[in-house]
């Protein structure tokens, strides 16, 4: 199915080329309208090792310098993925239909400028932060499944009494 809206992946602060280029190829992978970078701006030489379907030669990509630079589509809400007490947890998230997607850097935290800007502020609910590709794909995963116009899943129905799973279950240690 192909996902409502449109939507662009981007990272602040990125120090490690493979990081960017894992999460490239998974923002390519969903979807992606466009990739960006803000206030960093790698070899795509180097981001090509871990972006094997070479995402900027299919999605616009953008290196921005700093925030002032930074140009998103008209309508496009910035939504920040940080994990802050006071982020609304992507469970509960309704995706923006026009999104542009900002994580932050491996060894820290997505900057105040940008968390002052940004139009929402969401968290993935872990105990600590996780691998950045990981993250991405998390959160495009979720709004894949929120804009993808997937049927709801049907409850799960417990096994029949006496059925060959209910005596597997019952068995369990």
């Amino acid at each position: 199915m192909t996902p409502r809206g449109y939507f662009g992946v981007g990272l602040e602060g990125v120090s490690k080329p493979l990081n960017l280029g894992a999460v490239m190829r998974t923002a390519h992978a969903f979807h992606a309208s466009f990739l960006f970078t803000l206030a960093e701006s790698p070899s795509l030489r180097v981001v090509k090792h871990a972006d094997t379907s070479v995402s900027h030669r299919h999605v616009p990509y953008y290196a921005w310098a700093d925030l002032d630079e930074m140009r998103l589509p008209h309508g496009c809400k910035l939504v920040a993925v940080e994990l802050t007490d006071d982020a609304e947890e992507l469970p509960q998230f309704r995706h923006p239909l026009q999104a542009a997607y900002m994580l932050g850097p491996e060894k820290g935290s997505i900057s105040d400028e940008v968390l002052a800007v940004a139009d929402h502020v969401i968290k993935i609910p872990t105990r600590f932060c996780i691998n950045l590709g990981l993250a991405a794909a998390i959160v495009l995963y979720d709004r894949s499944l929120y804009l993808g116009g997937y049927p709801v899943r049907p409850a799960p129905s417990a096994p029949a009494p006496g059925s060959a799973n209910w005596e597997r279950l019952r068995n369990l240690p």
